[in-house]
């Protein structure tokens, strides 16, 4: 990867990791779904204007729209604004990469290689640790929350895979539109058109910069900057970088926010982020080298063509 691309890459990771600390502030000024609603709203409706129509079919922008929009980000949304803490909500969600896998396995009938397997268990026994620290002193309630959504993730990226987006940022900007609607309609419903009111009418600096962060920084710029490095670098390459989102969300929690980080907690963390590794990074030492036996066993029969 070239250097430019490298910082970029590194950027993102900080942009997305922050990203949760962002959220735990916001949601001091909003109700979590409004405050979801205003995300998409600002991040997506202006920029459907300059980036035009999507270049997939319309099912998959309303289905991964719905998938992660409105139940991924609505769910962690609600789960954060009920109790868990935001390097925790960064580590938890993380369980996207199992239930991808799981998804591709049970749905796309893709055969899971063994470091996978590994992976999920290693992954399994970090979540579990979690539960019995009791959530690291978060709600359980509110953790299976953000269990959920990293299973709705899973499911968007499942869809992602059958629509295969030209354009990860124009897709992922008319996605966040699909969510606009359902969101607000969600946050009138059971947090009450008062409620959403008064966050807007009492909306203040660190709300407007809550929101401009989300829209602009998480996923206008996250979102696009990751997709130029898919279209330039193999899967393999990009994907990694993910698994450093969690560190510096939890870094990052530790920083702004106070959390701290036990050793039940490091190992959990250790846990999780090792399965993930396993499921993500492949190896290419067997497709580095082409195998000799094929000009062996085809050397004689071309000498018998020349020979003709």
């Amino acid at each position: 990867m070239k250097p430019r691309d490298l910082l970029l890459a590194l950027a993102v990771v900080v942009a997305w990791g922050v990203n949760f600390v962002v959220i735990e502030v916001g949601l001091e000024d909003f109700p979590p779904l409004l405050f979801s609603a205003l995300r998409f709203l600002l991040a997506a409706v202006p920029a459907i204007f300059f980036l035009g129509r999507p270049r997939v079919a319309w099912r998959y922008v309303i289905g991964v729209g719905l998938a992660l929009g409105v139940a991924k980000f609505g769910l962690l949304f609600i789960a954060m604004d009920r109790g868990v803490p935001a390097g925790l909500a960064s580590l938890v969600l993380q369980c996207q990469v199992i239930f991808t896998v799981v998804f591709a396995i049970t749905v796309l009938r893709e055969r899971p290689r063994p470091a996978q397997v590994a992976g999920i268990a290693i992954a399994c026994g970090g979540m579990l640790l979690i539960v019995f620290d009791h959530g690291l002193s978060a709600p359980l309630g509110a953790l299976a929350l953000v269990i959920l959504a990293g299973a709705c993730w899973g499911v968007s990226n499942t869809i992602t895979r059958y629509a295969k987006p030209p354009d990860t940022l124009r897709f992922m900007v008319w996605v966040s539109a699909v969510a606009v609607v359902p969101l607000t309609l969600l946050s009138l419903l059971t947090e009450g058109p008062r409620a959403d009111l008064d966050a807007l009418r009492g909306i203040d600096v660190t709300g407007v910069g809550a929101l401009a962060y989300l829209a602009f920084v998480a996923t206008l710029f996250g979102f696009g900057v990751w997709g130029y490095l898919l279209r330039q670098y193999d899967a393999s390459t990009v994907a990694p970088f993910s698994l450093l989102v969690p560190i510096v969300g939890m870094a990052a929690a530790w920083l702004l926010r106070g959390e701290t980080v036990g050793l039940q907690q490091a190992i959990a963390a250790a846990l999780v982020i090792g399965g993930m590794a396993c499921t993500v990074i492949r190896r290419r030492s067997s497709s580095a080298s082409p195998s000799p036996e094929p000009v062996k066993t085809r050397t004689p029969e071309l000498h018998q063509r020349s020979t003709r």
